[in-house]
C-alpha cells in the first residue's frame, strides 16, 4: 500500500501543529516544528491568506495525517461517519480513534502511531482472544485487547512499557497487567486531543 516515506516533521511544519509523529522526539529540543516554526519550502515563511477552502483543506490534512491514513482509506470513514447517528465530525473522529493502530499507541504500546501500525501489522496483538495484524480493523465498546504472549517475553515490549507514561483515554481500560486492555465506550470528542475543527471537514466533503 501506497504510503508517506518523506521527512514527517515537514507534515507536522506543514499544519503549524504537532501531530506526534516521531514518539520522544516530538516532546524534545529536536522537534522540527520547534526549532522552525514556519511551513517548509523556500516560501513557508511569506505571509499568505488562506482562503475558505484553504482551511477546510488543512483541517482534513492534518487529521489524516494525524491518523496516518491514506485520502481514500479517509473519504472512506467520512462516508461511514456521514450515514452515522450524530453529528458527522465528531463521528469521522470517533472512528479515526477507534482503529486498532491508534488504540495500541493510546494505551502506549507504541511510541507512535507509525510504530502501532508496523507492531499491529506484524501479529503482535489480539482481539477477543484473536490474532488481529489488520491496523485499520476497527475496534468497538466490549473489545478485549492483549498483547501476544510470546511478544509479552521480548525485551522490545518491555522496554516500551516501561519509557511510555502516556495519560489513558477515559474510552480505554488498562487490565491489572499492562499487557491487557479493553476498549469500554466510544470515545467522545473531548476525549479527542486533535485542535482541529472536523466541521471544516464535513462542510469541504459537503460539497
Amino acid at each position: 500500500m501506497a504510503r508517506y516515506t518523506g521527512p514527517v516533521c515537514r507534515l507536522c511544519r506543514r499544519e503549524g501543529q504537532k501531530l506526534f509523529l516521531k514518539g520522544d522526539r516530538c516532546f524534545s529540543d529536536k522537534c522540527g516544528l520547534s526549532r522552525r516554526a514556519y511551513p517548509p519550502g523556500q516560501h513557508g515563511q511569506g505571509r499568505k491568506k488562506t482562503s475558505e477552502y484553504g482551511l477546510q483543506l488543512r483541517a482534513k490534512q492534518m487529521t489524516r495525517r494525524y491518523y496516518g491514513v491514506l485520502e481514500s482509506q479517509f473519504h472512506k470513514y467520512y462516508e461511514m461517519a456521514a450515514s452515522a447517528k450524530g453529528k458527522t465530525g465528531e463521528a469521522l473522529l470517533a472512528l479515526l480513534e477507534c482503529r486498532l493502530d491508534n488504540v495500541v499507541y493510546r494505551l502506549g504500546w507504541a511510541n507512535s502511531r507509525a510504530e502501532a501500525r508496523q507492531l499491529v501489522n506484524h501479529g503482535h496483538f489480539q482481539v477477543n482472544g484473536r490474532r488481529v495484524d489488520i491496523a485499520s480493523f476497527l475496534t468497538k465498546p466490549g473489545d478485549a485487547l492483549s498483547i501476544q504472549d510470546k511478544s509479552r517475553q521480548s525485551e522490545k515490549f518491555k522496554a516500551l512499557l516501561e519509557s511510555i507514561n502516556r495519560p489513558l483515554p477515559k474510552w480505554l481500560e488498562a487490565g491489572s497487567e499492562r499487557f491487557e486492555a479493553k476498549v469500554i465506550a466510544v470515545p467522545e470528542r473531548e476525549d479527542i486531543d486533535l485542535e482541529v475543527e472536523e466541521t471544516l471537514i464535513v462542510e469541504l466533503y459537503s460539497k
